[in-house]
């Protein structure tokens, strides 16, 4: 394992490579870390050289005077620079979890030919409707407090999250406006593309707002694959957290995609 930092934009991004085999850049989300997709990063690198790293604010990168997904996006672009100054590798694959996976799109859009393939994973749905809407909104800021307030128990530590509750609202919101036109970058993308959903992002709850965020969710994947039927989909029985709790079934579905984002 070799362990590196990037200086950029006045933040400081912690960087972690190692493995053998096809470079693959893992990108977490919003509230996620690298510390936290370890499992999926250790069974990666049998066959992958896997990159981890944290965003902004997330795990042990620094704080930032701002956030937003234009920020995050230069997070990535400023690792995969690094990588490329390194030396004269093979382009990666380019993995992302949830907003990662939004943050791959529109990089992969904006560079052709800089990377080899993408997955997604639960993320960078053109869903159609919006989740953050006002008859959701008290629930919302209420999650997002709590989990604000659970992160104080992670300080200092490399799950450690720096992002206030209004910080996370506001790039929720963000994020919805981002995915309203992501349909125009996939059509800029000529790339070999994976998703990984899960099959009730919102949980399996039958009661509240759960039933209707899973419908709009995979109704985004349908209005994608309708567009882009070359896109592989690939449906987990778990919600938004399977990254976290079936690592082993998405290396395997990683290993096993045809042409650059795989083995075969």
């Amino acid at each position: 394992m070799r362990h590196f930092t990037i200086h950029h934009d006045g933040v400081t991004i912690p960087v972690a490579r190692g493995g053998r085999g096809r470079p693959l850049v893992l990108c977490p989300g919003l509230n996620s870390t690298q510390a936290d997709l370890h499992e999926l990063a250790e069974l990666l690198r049998s066959d992958h050289d896997v990159v981890t790293f944290d965003l902004r604010g997330h795990g042990l990168a620094s704080a930032a005077g701002r956030y937003s997904f234009e920020a995050f996006r230069t997070d990535l672009a400023a690792v995969l620079a690094e990588l490329r100054r390194q030396g004269p590798d093979a382009a990666p694959v380019l993995a992302g979890y949830s907003l990662g996976a939004d943050l791959a799109v529109h990089h992969a859009a904006e560079h052709p030919g800089a990377v080899a393939g993408l997955v997604l994973i639960d993320g960078a749905n053109p869903v159609p409707e919006p989740f953050v809407t006002e008859d959701v909104l008290p629930g919302f800021r209420a999650m997002w407090a709590d989990q604000a307030a659970q992160q104080e128990a992670e300080r200092g530590t490399a799950r450690q999250v720096l992002l206030t509750a209004q910080e996370i609202l506001d790039l929720n919101v963000e994020i919805d406006a981002v995915r309203s036109g992501i349909l125009d970058r996939y059509r800029k993308i000529d790339l070999p593309i994976s998703m990984i959903m899960s099959t009730s992002m919102a949980g399996d709850s039958g009661e509240g707002h759960a039933p209707r965020f899973n419908r709009n969710w995979r109704a985004g994947v349908e209005r994608l694959v309708r567009e882009q039927p070359h896109v592989a989909t690939h449906w987990l029985d778990a919600d938004h957290r399977l990254v976290f709790t079936h690592a082993p079934e998405i290396a395997q579905i990683i290993r096993g995609a045809r042409g650059p984002a795989g083995q075969g």
